[in-house]
């Protein structure tokens, strides 16, 4: 497989080094432990939002620090989830004195990792905060979860509590902007092509040129189903039903659509699906007032593509439409 690296084993450190060559004004970067903090972290008298996780899904989550959004990223090596002391300094590195808010994609190594790094930082008087994301309809447990994994709506999260958190809200009502956003989203995805992690150099699953996988993970957990390769039409049918008919949709809602590509999509593509996706919601008389199309929660360079909606209402609409300003995600700025 090709790819444009140096080594594996360096890949993530020149990867920090050209984030913050590229993004001095917006973070600072920290090494033995790796983490991603805003330039101006801490911030005093403010929520602080963490996050984190295996790399190779960028933007998620370093493009996402900044401004309106997160503090904080603990990228791990390659699919693999960051360790306990790399959340526990970042924790410490954004506490301005409210309390600090851990947002946790739902797998296993990320989960106790976090856990740990939260009671240490409790230990040292922090006030800290979890909730776990999990909003994959496409399986109840995989290789890396007990439960659904988390997946596309952890960017809709880090951008409402980030929101939430810059606005002057307490850690209570940030973390429950977060638990609300966990349970009004729902996601499914699917691959045309495997990915090849760096270390590995060769591609993680076989999936021929003529078929393709529905309900695939971010590392490429098998998903329900393989089978013939479908219209596009079709796959979006496919990703679409599950999320409509699994909680807490209804005729009326208004909703957010979010169209992500998994690192290998063109931009195109994703715009052909995002048209159907939007007939299809409509059709099931869900209201699209806000959307987001592009890559933001990749699998290297995996081919494919993932659906969210997340059920919006008053207070949410206000939190999207807030000012962001990071790497990857920016407006009203």
């Amino acid at each position: 497989m090709k790819k444009l690296i140096n080594s594996p084993e360096n890949v993530v450190r020149e990867a920090l080094e050209g984030i913050v060559y590229a993004h001095s004004d917006l973070v600072r970067v920290h090494y033995d432990p790796n983490y991603i903090v805003r330039a101006d972290a801490p911030v005093q008298n403010k929520v602080g939002v963490i996050s984190g996780g295996g790399s190779g899904h960028e933007p998620m989550h370093g493009g996402f620090v900044g401004m309106g959004m997160l503090d904080a990223a603990c990228p791990g090596a390659v699919f693999t989830s960051p360790t306990p002391d790399q959340m526990l300094e970042a924790t410490k590195a954004v506490n301005g004195g409210k309390g600090v808010l851990h947002i946790v994609k739902n797998y296993t190594g990320d989960v106790l990792n976090f856990e740990m790094a939260a009671d240490l930082a409790r230990a040292e008087g922090i006030d800290v905060e979890a909730v776990v994301i999990d909003d994959d309809v496409a399986v109840k447990d995989s290789l890396y979860t007990a439960g659904r994994r988390g997946v596309g709506a952890t960017v809709l999260a880090e951008k409402l509590t980030g929101a939430a958190a810059e606005a002057g809200r307490s850690l209570a009502e940030v973390t429950d902007i977060c638990k609300k956003a966990n349970g009004w989203g729902r996601s499914m995805g699917m691959a045309l092509t495997s990915c090849a992690v760096p270390h590995v150099g060769k591609p993680t699953f076989d999936l021929p040129e003529d078929q393709m996988e529905i309900g695939i993970g971010i590392h490429g957990e098998p998903g329900r189903v393989r089978m013939d390769l479908k219209s596009a039409d079709e796959i979006t049918e496919m990703l679409m039903d599950p999320i409509i008919t699994d909680l807490p949709y209804k005729a009326g809602d208004e909703v957010l659509l979010f169209v992500n590509g998994m690192g290998g999509t063109p931009l195109i593509e994703l715009y052909v699906v995002y048209r159907k996706a939007y007939e299809i919601a409509t059709k099931s008389g869900l209201k699209v007032v806000r959307n987001l199309v592009g890559s933001y929660i990749t699998s290297l360079e995996m081919a494919g593509t993932s659906i969210t909606m997340l059920k919006m209402d008053e207070d949410m609409l206000k939190l999207w439409d807030a000012p962001v300003k990071t790497a990857a995600l920016r407006w009203g700025v």
